[in-house]
């Protein structure tokens, strides 16, 4: 090893006011310099289910990289709330709209006065998918029942905003929170229809002012199982809008808990008008600097 360099570090907690809740996050402040191989170290050494580095833009006020503890993913909700409540705890951006350059485009963020911050999802792509519900509830770890009873009302698809998710709808939040997956069938599960990950969801809500309660299994991209994910929340909305299932009465604001069962409670707030629009807090859990080696390679990073 040749030296060492300083870099600032934090986890953030996205979807929640209060730390040790939510979706944590970790977020390089500064990523300019860094290999590809010292960002996906750092993310490992974080182990968090993502982490966010900074870097300059030519196309926007800033560029981000996402990296879970395995791999560097295309666009992740959570850390991109996250990587924002950093900048505007820290001084560095005030409210209003700034763009964000990631790896599928430059994407809108707002910042409201009392630091909540929204991010413009991709436009929705949106298929339905012709898979077994025998499969399905064998792979989730689910009864079967609760999902066929939705099966005339909602049917099983991939929606993507951003990233492609596999929506499977049930019955009731036991149905939701007695999920215990087979990784390796849902890794199968979400090769066979080309989607990231899966999001299970119900209407049967805990808060009266939820709209519904979602749990993500995302393997594939090593993450067994999101806390909270607002690229699956800006998905599933935009699918409920595409089939119509509030009617045409579409409310202004979904909110969208999730994290219950991990026990890292968290609220997505979704607007869905010509664009997705997810939204959301956050709370600083961690502040601190990582040693990081000067060299390319897989140098062990030091806490």
């Amino acid at each position: 090893m040749t030296g060492t360099r300083q870099r600032r570090m934090r986890i953030v907690d996205a979807f929640t006011d209060e730390p040790l809740a939510g979706n944590a996050a970790g977020v390089v402040p500064d990523g300019e310099g860094l290999h590809d191989e010292a960002m996906q170290a750092i993310a490992r050494e974080l182990a968090v289910s993502e982490t966010a580095f900074l870097l300059p833009s030519d196309r926007a006020d800033r560029r981000v990289r996402y990296f879970t503890p395995t791999q560097e993913i295309d666009l992740c909700g959570h850390a991109t709330i996250a990587s924002h409540v950093h900048l505007f705890e820290d001084g560095v951006v005030d409210a209003g709209t700034h763009s964000l350059e990631t790896n599928v485009g430059v994407l809108e963020i707002e910042i409201e006065e009392d630091g909540t911050v929204w991010m413009t999802q991709d436009d929705p792509e949106i298929r339905r998918v012709d898979l077994d519900y025998e499969r399905v509830a064998g792979a989730l770890g689910v009864d079967l029942a609760g999902l066929t009873e939705l099966e005339d009302e909602l049917s099983m698809a991939v929606s993507s905003t951003g990233v492609p998710f596999l929506l499977v709808p049930a019955a009731y939040l036991e149905n939701v929170g007695e999920a215990d997956p087979d990784v390796a069938a849902v890794e199968e599960l979400c090769e066979a229809v080309e989607a990231t990950g899966v999001y299970l969801y119900t209407f049967d809500a805990l808060e009266a002012d939820s709209t519904l309660h979602g749990r993500a299994f995302v393997p594939l991209a090593g993450v067994p199982e999101d806390p909270v994910t607002g690229t699956a929340s800006g998905a599933v909305a935009a699918y409920l809008d595409h089939v119509g299932a509030f009617d045409r009465d579409f409310p202004d604001e979904l909110v969208l808990e999730q994290g219950h069962f991990v026990d890292r409670p968290g609220r997505v707030r979704v607007r869905v008008e010509d664009e997705v629009r997810v939204g959301g807090r956050g709370a600083v859990a961690v502040d601190g600097t990582l040693s990081v080696p000067d060299i390319e390679g897989d140098d062990i990073i030091e806490a």
